[in-house]
């Protein structure tokens, strides 16, 4: 066979394969987009809005985030561990009373430390923490976007205001719906939580469900 024939023949079987290969994609590409429009819910919605509605860049960074963290393992948490972050989330609740951007700021830190327990990146990997959350939270990351945001902004405390405290407070109910993902037990802890965390978990967050609003309508009694 001759070199012509033979450099002839690669270059039609490179031609084949690459055809193949974008008739896969266009014909996977839509389940593909819908599978992580599934699995990421709004995350999926703010990726395109971030790329300027470019779907495939949006799906691309999404796929980036299963691929690097999808395997992660949770760890899970000690029934007197629980017990500690479920403490503190409500004394951080209670002092929003006096202490709003102080509580804000303890929220913050508490799920960042509660995420690491868990065995999402810690050691302030921030970004790449939210990335993990991500995926395995994706219909709660937000709210952790968004009092970490509140807490890192001006922590002077010097534009606080009525607006201001009404951020704060949106902020740490909607991070407070993490926090209860991150501290309840997983399908997959099995009979790692004990009887001691039966006892303990559901008592505080229903007690957490009824004093928040009662504590932040104080504050707005104070405030008017």
């Amino acid at each position: 066979m001759s070199t012509g024939l033979i450099i002839a023949l690669i270059a039609i079987v490179a031609v084949v394969v690459a055809v193949a290969a974008v008739l896969t994609l266009r014909a996977r590409g839509p389940r593909h987009g819908a599978s992580l429009k599934r699995r990421f819910g709004p995350e999926y919605e703010r990726a395109v809005t971030r790329h300027d509605g470019d779907t495939r860049a949006a799906e691309r960074e999404l796929s980036e985030r299963v691929e690097r963290h999808g395997s992660l393992q949770v760890r899970p948490l000690e029934p007197a561990e629980r017990e500690r972050y479920e403490a503190r989330w409500t004394a951080a609740q209670e002092r929003f009373v006096d202490a709003p951007r102080e509580a804000v700021a303890e929220a913050d830190r508490l799920i960042a430390e509660l995420a690491g327990t868990r065995g999402f990146p810690a050691g302030g990997q921030y970004e790449e923490q939210v990335a993990a959350l991500s995926v395995h939270h994706a219909h709660h990351v937000e709210g952790y976007r968004r009092v970490h945001r509140v807490a890192q902004a001006h922590p002077d405390g010097a534009h606080d205001g009525a607006d201001g405290t009404e951020d704060m407070r949106e902020a740490m109910v909607e991070a407070r719906a993490l926090f209860e993902e991150l501290v309840r037990p997983s399908r997959h802890d099995g009979g790692r939580r004990g009887a001691a965390g039966d006892r303990t978990a559901a008592p505080a967050t229903h007690r957490d469900g009824h004093r928040t609003p009662s504590l932040l309508h104080r504050r707005q009694a104070k405030e008017s």
